[in-house]
């Protein structure tokens, strides 16, 4: 009976010890181990950024796109002019405003040279153009690259070429001895104005 007690005790003590499921803490193998994460990692979405609208492009300045258009004294070189009076006359009186530039050169002749731009806001350059009415004849004059629409009159012995380009018009008008002798004027220095014009935006 006695040998049966112990047995029984032997038993109880070896259950004990054997169903602990913690980690023994004199066992420095499982001591330290890490507890297992209670809660799945959180994944952190960043809001789409939605990118930059472009800022619109300013408006040109109209006086400043009239002047770089406008003939210099470099350009007319080779006619022998002298700088004039910077008033306009005949067909480029019309449309005067703020951003309009004219410059004005004399032959030792007396001729005279004169040259204006005009600039339109609403782009009705061409338009305006084709609505001129200048005094005199229609004349026919070499069709110039890199513009929109381009006309030329003759009244007597002074001769009016227009040039438009997007929102300018370039004006020439040379009063010379001879209507001949204006057109030629006025021919010799079409490619000058074109060129200064189409480089215009």
């Amino acid at each position: 009976m006695r040998h049966r007690q112990v047995v029984a005790l032997a038993a109880v003590a070896f259950v004990g010890l054997t169903g602990c499921d913690g980690p023994d803490p004199n066992n420095l193998e499982t001591y330290y181990d890490d507890p297992a994460p209670t809660s799945a990692p959180v994944s952190v979405t960043e809001a789409p950024v939605s990118p930059a609208k472009a800022a619109p492009a300013p408006a040109p300045d109209l006086g400043l796109l009239a002047e770089r258009a406008l003939l210099s004294d470099a350009d007319v070189a080779e006619e022998g002019v002298l700088p004039g009076s910077s008033e306009a006359s005949g067909c480029l009186t019309g449309s005067l405003s703020a951003s309009s530039r004219t410059a004005s050169w004399h032959y030792p002749s007396g001729s005279v040279l004169r040259h204006r731009v005009a600039a339109y806001p609403d782009e009705a350059a061409a338009e305006a153009v084709a609505a001129a009415d200048c005094a005199g004849k229609t004349v026919s004059v070499p069709a110039q690259a890199g513009v929109d629409r381009q006309q030329a009159w003759c009244e007597g012995k002074t001769c009016t070429v227009l040039l438009a380009k997007g929102k300018l018009v370039s004006g020439l008008t040379v009063s010379a001895s001879t209507e001949t002798r204006a057109v030629d004027a006025a021919k010799r220095l079409l490619p000058a104005m074109a060129a200064k014009l189409a480089a215009q935006p």
